[in-house]
């Protein structure tokens, strides 16, 4: 068993920290600093985004958009588009899954 503390161990913003990875999938802590953005972006994987602190924005290319705090978990399709803003200070776990996904740089043929 592996386990870490997501709302106090060291990460520097725009240094992703990846805290496991198997073909199962990816889990990687974030430190998002409010007023910063992952700009417009897809994964190749279905991505699991928490909100563990913080407050966030997130828009969709078709003009959805949804705001939430700790405790928010979003679900994205593979290859659907989104951004993501930090409206504080955020730290955010995504979960990929599988790893890599199919159409992945590191998982083809």
């Amino acid at each position: 068993m592996q386990s870490w503390d997501l709302v106090t161990m060291e990460v520097e913003p725009r240094q992703p920290v990846v805290l496991d990875s198997s073909d199962e999938g990816r889990a990687i802590l974030i430190a998002l600093p409010a007023g910063e953005q992952l700009s417009e972006h897809q994964v190749h994987e279905r991505a699991w985004l928490m909100v563990v602190s913080g407050r966030i924005g997130i828009t969709l290319p078709g003009g959805g958009t949804a705001d939430g705090a700790a405790g928010m978990l979003t679900v994205f399709d593979p290859a659907e588009r989104h951004e993501i803003s930090a409206v504080e200070d955020s730290r955010l776990l995504l979960v990929l899954s599988p790893w890599p996904g199919e159409g992945h740089p590191s998982n083809r043929d």
